[in-house]
């Protein structure tokens, strides 16, 4: 089971529930605008930039095993076009359900949980912390899963040359004359055979002369 350990309530991502209560189909709507954490999104490739807005809408929903949590999180990603390079920037929305079971707790006040029929799905779990869980890990899953592996700034973005690596959107008519390389060796093939018939004919002409002086 995934224990949230040590919440702190002064977190923006760490939502409580005790208004809520534990009666089972009571419910709740909150909306809040946080400050991105860091490395949200795929590193590397897009993602949204640390401390950017990111708006938050969410439904805590009261049910048998703890709180199910349904929202949608919507911010502005940065990344890089995979084909020309150029920065581009674009409009994210994620959304995400997920359940905070409530943990039992012994005589001693430490947190247990009921073992699952499958234990991995029980690893899996999450829990709520005195009526607390916070929001970032399945976040970032659905921010991940939301963003594209491969952006682009346009759909019909051309890319870069590949010869010299211009972009090609600057300069539609972009090209380079190129030889196929099979033409290629039968030009080279031609000029040696021309360069022979020159030796020839020079040969020829020099024979001819010799005959002329005698």
């Amino acid at each position: 089971m995934a224990l949230n350990a040590r919440l702190d309530h002064r977190n923006p991502l760490v939502f409580d529930t005790h208004e809520l209560g534990r009666r089972p189909g009571a419910l709740q709507r909150l909306t809040r605008t946080v400050d991105a954490p860091q490395d949200l999104g795929v590193a590397g490739v897009v993602g949204v930039p640390e401390g950017a807005p990111v708006e938050l809408e969410l439904r805590l929903e009261s049910v048998m095993e703890g709180v199910l949590v349904t929202g949608t999180a919507r911010a502005k990603a940065e990344g890089e076009c995979v084909r020309c390079l150029e920065p581009l920037e674009l409009e994210l929305e994620a959304d995400f359900q997920e359940m905070f079971s409530y943990p039992d707790a012994d005589d001693r006040g430490r947190v247990i949980a009921e073992p699952g029929d499958d234990a991995e799905d029980d690893e899996d779990r999450l829990l709520l912390e005195d009526g607390l869980f916070d929001l970032e890990p399945v976040l970032r899953d659905a921010v991940v899963l939301a963003l594209p592996m491969q952006p682009v700034c346009q759909e019909d973005c051309p890319g870069l040359c590949s010869e010299c690596g211009a972009r090609l959107a600057d300069d539609p008519d972009h090209h380079h004359d190129a030889v196929d390389i099979r033409w290629a060796a039968l030009q080279g093939l031609a000029g040696t055979m021309k360069d022979g018939e020159k030796d020839e004919m020079s040969g020829a002409e020099a024979g001819v002369d010799e005959k002329q002086e005698k």
